[in-house]
């Protein structure tokens, strides 16, 4: 891809202005691909090998879940344990390797303006939903829907879903083991970038979720923006620090 591609206007009656993809990518560079996913959809698109994805929160506290393939082989995906065991973290920013179950790198963190995301919290789904919030939350649409109706785009069914990423959310951990879903610590216009280090098929759900404060109980558009680097940007990796 070439040419960039916008699929929204420059402004929205919630946000007001918005800024070019040249000014709001977090790491310069050509243009490939600039597109605005809506409040509770799917989104999905190849990031080609030193590719840069910026994704931005625009009204804030919006979590966004995301599954990543390696595009020449759906069969190679993203691991939590995979990524969590080789950076010694349960937390993702910048520096972090997002890794497939055979240890492949296939995105890295390379820029990060708010420096907490999670992998641990799971993706909502119909039946979650009922178990945790009441059979009256049953038909809400969650992530889970959304990631097997934008799956089905690139022959991805539900064996296909794997641990997910959370990019901005906040999911601290107690003392005991307990995990927690809090108001996020993102803000309007905060953004987070990854290289693709192999082409990679990068599948997301904005999440939909109202029964928690993930989203701040109201979702909301965000941005995908893909740049094509001059150069590629420089970035200590926390498997790095930690020897």
């Amino acid at each position: 891809m070439t040419a960039a591609m916008t699929t929204a206007p420059t402004t929205t009656a919630s946000i007001g202005a918005v800024p070019s993809a040249r000014e709001a990518a977090l790491v310069p560079g050509e243009v490939v691909l600039d597109e605005f996913v809506e409040a509770r959809g799917p989104w999905s698109a190849v990031v080609e090998a030193g590719n840069v994805l910026t994704i931005v929160d625009l009204e804030g506290n919006q979590a966004v879940d995301c599954l990543l393939y390696a595009a020449a082989d759906h069969s190679v995906r993203y691991s939590a344990s995979a990524t969590i065991a080789r950076q010694r973290s349960i937390v993702l920013t910048t520096g972090s390797v997002l890794r497939a179950d055979n240890g492949e790198a296939l995105m890295t963190v390379v820029a990060d303006e708010v420096g907490v995301h999670d992998t641990i919290g799971g993706a909502c789904s119909q039946e979650s939903n009922t178990l945790r919030y009441g059979q009256h939350t049953r038909e809400q649409h969650a992530c889970v829907e959304n990631f097997l109706v934008e799956g089905s785009r690139w022959g991805l069914g539900k064996r296909d879903l794997v641990s997910n990423i959370n990019w901005f959310m906040n999911v601290p951990v107690d003392p005991d083991g307990a995990l927690g879903i809090v108001d996020g610590l993102s803000a309007p216009g905060k953004r987070v970038a990854l290289r693709a280090e192999a082409a990679t098929l990068v599948l997301v759900s904005n999440c939909p979720q109202i029964n928690n404060p993930c989203n701040g109980f109201n979702p909301t558009p965000v941005r995908m923006i893909v740049t094509r680097p001059a150069a590629a940007p420089s970035v200590q990796t926390p498997e790095e620090s930690a020897r």
